[in-house]
């Protein structure tokens, strides 16, 4: 059964910088687009940024500049550095897969892992 496992989330201050990890089990995902997500209380998921099979990568407008997106296809894994974190980057962080390239839209998404905590202190 395929499977995702985030981690790296913390409890970090304004401006410093947390590096997610998610890890995919049980197929490989190099065909696939692997996305982060992120959900604050009481919001709805909010895309964050996109790295699909052909390498292209894609950032919500809010994130761009300070979040990197990267994957290692031979380890299974996708990362996400961020940096120069804001109390309102503040969220659970999921990373999710789909066969569709190019989507931001969180109901293309088939597999979701558990999230991941990121609470950023002013």
């Amino acid at each position: 059964q395929a499977q995702l496992v985030e981690s790296g989330g913390g409890l970090v201050q304004a401006g410093g910088s947390l590096r997610l990890s998610c890890a995919a089990s049980g197929r490989t995902f190099s065909s696939y687009t692997v996305g982060w997500f992120r959900q604050a209380p009481g919001k709805e998921h909010e895309f964050v940024a996109a790295f699909n099979s052909g390498g292209r990568t894609d950032y919500a407008d809010s994130v761009k500049g300070r979040f990197t997106i990267s994957r290692d296809n031979a380890a299974n894994t996708v990362f996400l550095q961020i940096s120069d974190l804001k109390p309102e980057d503040t969220a659970v962080y999921y990373c999710a897969a789909t066969p569709s390239s190019g989507t931001r839209w969180h109901n293309d998404y088939f597999y979701w892992g558990q999230g991941t905590q990121v609470t950023v202190s002013s």
